[in-house]
């Protein structure tokens, strides 16, 4: 079983302008390696492989581009492999056609050699960059897979990942059922409700601050204003990182909420969990809703559950997309097709009555 492993790199001034080189250059030959398959396609060829375009990278190095040199060999190597492998994905119909990296809108890493990888204490030797202290020390004799170097826009991190062997949890005799939502995170079938992070106090706080700084920002740039195009002055470079990093911060609060809440779900212990198979994207059309999903992080709270389940040998069971859970009564199994998102009570004819969200969990529970 193999798990990832993310400790904070601990850089002086040399060593982070060497690792956003590193950063810059593996976003240049992806973008090269892509614009070449495109061309190549539109020519009618056949797929260039990752080993052909290996070799002209490195011909190019001895004339045209002789600043790859700057970096590690294995920085541009993987970046084509990278490139490749997301294209055969898209042909494959796994995923959609990859884009060109742009250098504003793209999260700085790139990928560091293995083999070369050296560890030792707290410090970390990465190729062309040098030893590295580390917030935290990496598990000795422990063999790391595909390293990482990523930018989250305030810190360096080596993300890795470790085999481990899988642990033996003895599991009890209860089955779960979760309804996702977005008044509450997850509401299960033991009773236990999971709040919405993004109704607190302090994140209600933090996205106050966050619209005021892009008011600003919105100001200065048309303060700045000449003809049809805009001026990127000191002061608009700096509201625009602080405006990152409040993103950065709202990020990491809703994350560790995800985290926290999956772990206390799968330390529960039951023996299988049902989960509804939600369609997130078609959820997301919803011009009304779009916005409390996306912050919900409804998919990345599924995922998040999925690895977990997998650890700690939970089956997992996603239901029907198209079940009724909220709409069908878990004591007679009627359903009540005119059930209004605005009812927060399930009333049946039948008598029974209960939370809608509860009543859904109970029914999703209930499946297979």
């Amino acid at each position: 079983m193999i798990k990832s492993l993310k400790i904070k790199l601990k850089l002086n001034k040399t060593q982070e302008k060497q690792m956003f080189k590193s950063a810059n250059i593996a976003r240049f030959v992806y973008n090269w390696t892509l614009d070449k398959q495109i061309k190549n396609y539109e020519q009618g060829n056949k797929f260039i492989s990752d080993n052909e375009l290996r070799k002209e990278i490195t011909k190019l190095k001895k004339s045209d581009l002789s600043f790859l040199n700057e970096v590690s060999n294995n920085v541009a190597k993987q970046a084509v492999k990278d490139c490749c492998n997301a294209y055969k994905k898209f042909f494959k119909k796994q995923s959609k056609f990859p884009k060109f990296k742009k250098k504003s809108k793209t999260r700085p890493s790139f990928y560091n050699d293995n083999v070369k990888l050296k560890v030792k204490d707290k410090k970390v030797l990465l190729e062309k960059i040098g030893w590295v202290k580390t917030s935290e020390q990496f598990p000795k004799d422990a063999k790391l897979l595909n390293p990482r170097c990523t930018f989250d826009g305030k810190y360096w991190y080596l993300s890795v990942g470790i085999e481990y062997e899988k642990p033996k949890i003895k599991l009890g005799n209860e089955k779960l059922g979760i309804d996702l939502g977005i008044k509450d995170l997850a509401i299960c079938s033991n009773k236990k409700v999971y709040k919405n992070i993004n109704k607190t106090k302090k994140m209600k706080k933090l996205k106050k601050k966050l619209k005021r700084k892009q008011k600003q920002v919105s100001r200065k740039y048309q303060m700045n204003k000449e003809g049809g195009r805009y001026l990127k002055t000191a002061n608009i470079l700096k509201l625009e990182k602080q405006v990152k990093l409040l993103h950065r911060k709202m990020s990491n609060i809703r994350n560790n909420h995800l985290h926290q809440v999956t772990n206390d779900i799968v330390k529960t212990k039951p023996y299988q969990i049902n989960i509804e198979d939600l369609n997130i994207k078609g959820m997301m059309k919803n011009r009304h809703l779009s916005k409390a999903i996306q912050e919900q992080g409804l998919y990345t709270f599924t995922r998040y559950l999925e690895y977990k389940c997998e650890w700690n040998g939970i089956k997992l069971v996603k239901i029907d997309r198209w079940y009724p859970s909220s709409k069908t009564c878990n004591s007679c199994g009627q359903i009540k097709s005119n059930l209004k998102l605005s009812d927060r009570v399930f009333r049946c004819d039948c008598g029974y009555m209960e939370d809608r969200d509860l009543n859904a969990s109970y029914n999703i529970r209930d499946c297979n």
